[in-house]
Parts: structure tokens; C-alpha cells; sequence
């Protein structure tokens, strides 16, 4: 069904694999893709890190690999719907967390402090080199590790921000789980440079793919409906009973600054009006909980069906590759940030919260000066080899930076323990 729309091209890996045996099952170049992302260790270790509150305070609060899980199901759905490969999508979706190091964006922050001078740190960047080096699959002729070795429309597909360091705008704003925006947005670091170029094929600015576009839009929506539906189960908050113009305030401050509170009234009140919004708090019943499901459902439903509207209205396709554009209506991204608003101002801004955070980075920030003064024989068998292979400094601390990173919370808190 997809053959014609994606070229050899698309299909080709970095290094050239022999084929495989006849007794194996057929799969296609994209279905061994997603495979891989699957099966890989850094996709086991989303089990063990942050998604908005630690994967170890709850049975029930998601982490980063429960919410790739629900990311790359919309997504899926969302590129069946649309035309474009499912499989590019889905992958996508799967490894679009792979890089984030412990206590998710605020670990972030806290390693690309410390990664200032060997070419920062970003979590999409991060994704891009454990794909293709981190990861360990298979090698090229020079010995060097091709990662994954996925194909190219899959690692296109898995790039969210297709631009270097030095070429991203000032950050702003708030990431979903609450910590503030100082991260640049980049997707390569400067000695991953040549796989980036290989993956764009010669392709010149910034453009995502329609693949990660709908990756991206995806991630937006799972988490603005999921970490809402996470805040009603814990009891922080109630959507029978919200209090306006503090909320406003909070969503002007993080996500929408422009709109004023009469726009933002009514957007929520769209919302109030479908079926599924709550009449009554939530009780913790089985018919409660059931409910909360529909609600979550009905909200995705309704930003992926406007999206997709809006895109079909905007061009006959085909919806692939550098062909297209995924139109998502304003009116959608309103709904989107409100939504955000209310995690937001409800559970990201919780005072024991923030002083967590705090101490989160603390800790990182030690961790990665004791991993330094110790050297390779504090550090996993592949980052020890990187560091005796590295030329200065830089590439030393880069090796470091890659160990912190592969880390869940836990582990993170474990290695601090040993070491300090």
C-alpha cells in the first residue's frame, strides 16, 4: 500500500546489511525499524525515568516509557488516518524520549550546564547519537558503531528539531512537565553532524518530515490529556471546580501568552460542552474511572480528527515525506494549552515539586563532576572506551555526559550514593 510512496532512498541504511536468512519472516525495512527501537535497552530504561512526577511514587503515574507507548499509538492511528507510512510514525513515536536523561527536562537542564563546552546537551540530540552510535547493532567498515542502523525516513521521522545548536532560537515558555524552558532546542550535536546530513539526504533548512510532524503533534497530545487524567486520579485536581483567573494566569505564563481571558473562557467552555467532561469530582469508582477513560479518549479523538480535517481541506496529497504540511487548526492548539494549563497550574507548580527539582539537578550536577574526577573505571564498559578513545577534554566529558544520561532515576540516585 506504501511501496510507491517512499523510494530506495527512503528505505536505505547507513551501512548496507546482508540479507536475511529465507527461513525468517518477511518483514519490511520500516516494520524491522520499529522492531529495533523496541527491543533496544534505552527503550527498557524509559521504564526508570520521569515523565512529569518519578516512576517510583505511583502503580499508577506514567513514565517515560508508558507515555511513548500512548504517544506512538496516537501517532499511529494518527498516520493511518493521514496516508503517511503508520510504521515511520510509530517508531518515531517509540524513540522520541530515548535520549532524555534522569528527572526528564529537568535532568536536562542539568546536564546541558554541564555540557556547555563539549557541545551541550538536548534530548532530541541525544535520541539522534543513540540511534545511530549509543545503541549498538551494527558496525561500519571502519569499525565505528552505526547505532541501530535504522533506515533514513525512519531517522528523518525521529528527528524533531533537523538543525544544530548554534542555529536554535532563545528558549521560552515551559516544557510539559513544568521545568522551565533554558534548554535550547536542537536536534545534533556538532560530531554527529555527518549522520544528520546523511539522514536529510542534501535537503536544505530546517523542515520536519510530515512523519515527525506527526510524531511531534502526537507527543502534544498525549501528554496535555494524559497529565491532566494523572492529576484528577491523584487528587490534585478537579475539573468541576477550577479557579479561573488563577488558571489563566498559568496558562498565559506558560503557554499562551497572547490570549485573554474572555478567548480562554471560551475554550474552555467548548470543552465543557462535550459529553464526557465531568458533572461531578472524581470518586475513584470503577464508573468514574471508566469515565475519565471516555473523557481522555473523546479529547484525542477531537484534536486528532481537527487536525486531520484541516490538513485534507488544506491539499490533496499524497501526505508524505517533504510532500505535505500537518495543519493543526489555532483553535486545537488553544484547546491543547489549556489543557496544559491546568496540569500546569494544578500539579507542575506544586510547591514539594519544585523543591524536588531543585535537588534533582544538585544531584546530577555532583554525579557528573564525581564520574570525572574518577574516570573510566566509575563508567560503564562503553563509555569507558569512549572516554580512552576520545582526544581531549571535550570528548572525555561527552562520555561522561552519555553515562548520566542512559541512567534511570534510580540508578542516577544509586551512582550518586556510591560515588559521593
Amino acid at each position: 500500500m506504501y511501496d510507491d510512496l517512499y523510494d530506495d532512498a527512503a528505505r536505505e541504511r547507513i551501512v548496507l546489511e546482508p540479507p536475511k536468512r529465507v527461513d525468517a519472516p518477511v518483514r519490511q525495512p520500516f516494520e524491522r525499524d520499529r522492531a529495533r527501537v523496541v527491543h533496544a535497552a534505552a527503550s527498557r530504561r524509559l521504564a526508570a525515568k520521569t515523565q512529569v512526577v518519578g516512576p517510583q511514587t505511583d502503580d499508577f503515574v506514567r513514565n517515560r516509557l508508558t507515555h511513548s507507548l500512548e504517544v506512538a499509538q496516537v501517532a499511529r492511528d494518527l498516520a493511518r488516518a493521514l496516508g503517511c507510512h503508520p510504521d515511520l510514525a510509530e517508531t518515531a513515536a517509540l524513540a522520541h524520549d530515548l535520549g532524555h536523561p534522569p528527572f526528564g527536562h529537568n535532568g536536562e537542564r542539568a546536564l546541558a550546564e554541564h555540557a556547555a563546552d563539549c557541545g551541550g546537551f538536548e534530548g532530541n540530540a541525544q535520541t539522534l547519537r543513540l540511534l545511530t552510535r549509543i545503541e549498538a547493532k551494527t558496525f561500519d567498515d571502519d569499525g565505528r558503531s552505526a547505532g541501530l542502523n535504522l533506515t533514513r525516513a525512519t531517522l528523518d521521522a525521529c528527528t524533531k528539531y533537523p538543525w544544530t545548536r548554534e542555529l536554535a532560537e532563545a528558549p521560552t515558555g515551559v516544557h510539559g512537565d513544568g521545568s522551565p524552558r533554558v534548554v535550547v532546542k536542537f536536534g545534533v550535536y556538532d560530531d554527529d553532524r555527518p549522520v544528520l546530513a546523511w539522514v536529510r539526504g542534501g535537503l536544505d533548512g530546517t523542515r520536519q518530515c510530515f512523519e515527525a510532524q506527526v510524531m511531534d503533534l502526537a507527543d502534544d497530545v498525549a501528554y496535555s490529556v494524559h497529565d491532566v487524567e494523572d492529576g484528577i486520579v491523584a487528587g490534585r485536581i478537579d475539573l468541576t471546580d477550577l479557579d479561573r483567573p488563577a488558571l489563566w494566569d498559568r496558562v498565559r505564563g506558560w503557554y499562551l501568552p497572547e490570549s485573554g481571558d474572555d478567548e480562554l473562557d471560551d475554550v474552555l467552555g467548548d470543552l465543557q460542552r462535550q459529553a464526557s467532561w465531568p458533572s461531578a469530582p472524581y470518586d475513584g469508582s470503577r464508573r468514574a474511572m471508566a469515565a475519565l477513560k471516555n473523557l481522555t479518549s473523546d479529547l484525542i479523538g477531537r484534536f486528532c480528527g481537527a487536525a486531520q480535517e484541516a490538513t485534507f481541506a488544506a491539499g490533496p496529497g499524497p501526505f508524505v515525506r517533504y510532500d505535505a504540511t500537518l495543519v493543526v487548526p489555532p483553535r486545537t492548539l488553544l484547546e491543547i494549552g489549556v489543557l496544559k494549563g491546568i496540569a500546569a497550574h494544578y500539579v507542575m507548580s506544586a510547591e514539594d515539586r519544585v523543591a524536588l527539582m531543585v535537588r534533582q539537578r544538585a544531584l546530577l550536577a555532583e554525579l557528573v563532576e564525581a564520574l570525572l574526577d574518577r574516570g573510566p573505571d566509575a563508567l560503564d564498559r562503553p563509555f569507558a572506551d569512549d572516554w580512552h578513545a576520545a582526544a581531549d577534554d571535550a570528548g572525555r566529558r561527552r562520555a561522561v555526559i552519555d553515562q548520566v544520561a542512559s541512567l534511570g532515576d534510580a540508578s542516577a540516585v544509586s551512582r550518586h550514593h556510591a560515588l559521593t
